[in-house]
């Protein structure tokens, strides 16, 4: 996008006047409030339309999916600011959701990019999906790089949550081209990266959402979404009872000291 002067000064998202309210091009008050979910809600503000009821599914599983994830690094950074701030519950969630990028929860933006490439590629003339994925695939190990949307550290033998999102999609006659090319990654790379690459669940969201017609340039708002529901549980139960201080006690116990002095220092372990 060029920086300076903007030509095109519209939204097509919301509008109001004394009277009414437009969201979309539905009034809020007599066509959405109690009338519609939240899940569907999104879509339309998102996209523009309602939903079906199989992309509202679709939706709803992978934001169940990807909601929760224990004392992960952004719930860590969203309790210990609360602790040290308990009345600033919106910066607690900004800190948890600024460090949503390309290694924790923002992966499924990667994983749904890397696969419209690959499906992209695999349409052009002379090429098929699985010599797009072959390709695709030796460029990652040429240049070590880890497959987007391939492997988990402690799910080795399979991650149950993307195993889920796949039957539920194949249920619901959702699975397409997205799901093909994750599933033929997911068959090709262990052969190749000679080590084992099962489907993660950042892989599957992004392959669900897809082939359920969701836009690739809005895919990080999946987990964003579903985590900041996940964080309001954490900092409920932080206002609660803190962990805060004693997760950061902890940091302090289990870092070592080895700058300047480090052999006569107190804190060398």
């Amino acid at each position: 996008m060029r920086i300076g002067k903007q030509e095109q000064a519209f939204t097509a998202i919301a509008t109001s006047d004394a009277d009414t309210i437009t969201i979309r091009g539905h009034d809020l008050c007599s066509e959405l409030i109690g009338q519609i979910d939240f899940t569907a809600y999104f879509w339309l503000l998102v996209t523009g339309n309602k939903p079906t009821e199989t992309q509202i599914a679709v939706t709803n599983a992978c934001l169940v999916a990807i909601a929760e994830h224990g004392l992960v690094p952004s719930v860590q950074a969203a309790r210990m600011t609360l602790a040290a701030a308990p009345e600033a519950w919106q910066g607690a969630m900004s800190a948890g959701l600024l460090g949503m990028g390309t290694v924790v929860a923002g992966s499924s933006e990667v994983a749904g990019r890397y696969i419209a490439g690959i499906l992209n590629a695999s349409r052009a003339p002379g090429a098929d999906l699985d010599s797009a994925v072959r390709a695709s695939l030796a460029d990652l190990k040429a240049r070590r790089e880890k497959v987007p949307g391939l492997g988990h550290p402690q799910h080795s033998a399979g991650d149950p949550r993307a195993n889920v999102l796949l039957s539920f999609a194949d249920d619901r006659g959702v699975s397409g081209d997205a799901v093909a090319c994750l599933r033929a990654l997911g068959r090709i790379a262990p052969e190749l990266m000679n080590r084992p690459l099962p489907i993660n669940v950042s892989g599957a969201i992004p392959a669900l959402m897809l082939d359920a017609g969701w836009p690739v340039e809005a895919m990080k708002g999946i987990p964003l979404l579903a985590r900041a529901a996940g964080l309001v549980a954490h900092l409920h139960e932080e206002a609660q009872r803190s962990i805060g201080f004693i997760m950061s006690h902890q940091a302090d116990l289990a870092i070592s000291y080895d700058g300047p002095g480090a052999a006569t220092s107190t804190k060398q372990r």
